[in-house]
């Protein structure tokens, strides 16, 4: 009799998360940066990263793609891309010149950031941060 009422209860479990389930409302895309595993570093000292985005609307003001590279105990800003935000996936890029000390090959972590630059009251513009982004890369 037990092990009925075990069974019972496991079964209507089952067919209440079944049922819950079936009837989900789908999430609707949210901002969102990504950084590629992989990192390009020239001879000249040029460091370019990479990742894609997605960004729904642009209209409180403009946004930007940052990125961050960190190896080591150094950390340094590594440009900055303009985003276009239409709610598809777009690529960016950022590079920089770093010469002294420059980065090495190999393991670096980089922080990317999607922001955007609002205006309070008075016009003063001020960083709104809409998604980020910390990853480990390789450097090559």
């Amino acid at each position: 009799m037990r092990a009925r009422l075990v069974l019972g209860t496991v079964a209507a479990a089952l067919l209440l998360a079944a049922a819950s389930t079936a009837h989900a409302v789908p999430t609707a895309p949210a901002d969102g940066v990504s950084v590629d595993s992989t990192g390009a570093l020239a001879a000249d000292g040029t460091v370019t990263l990479f990742g894609t985005y997605r960004c729904l609307d642009d209209s409180a003001g403009p946004v930007f793609v940052s990125s961050t590279l960190v190896q080591d105990e150094r950390s340094q800003g590594i440009g900055g891309t303009r985003a276009v935000c239409d709610g598809r996936v777009h690529t960016w890029s950022n590079s920089s010149v770093v010469r002294d000390p420059a980065y090495r090959p190999g393991d670096a972590r980089v922080q990317a950031t999607l922001m955007q630059l609002t205006t309070d009251a008075i016009g003063i513009p001020l960083p709104e941060f809409r998604a980020l982004r910390d990853a480990a890369v390789t450097l090559g």
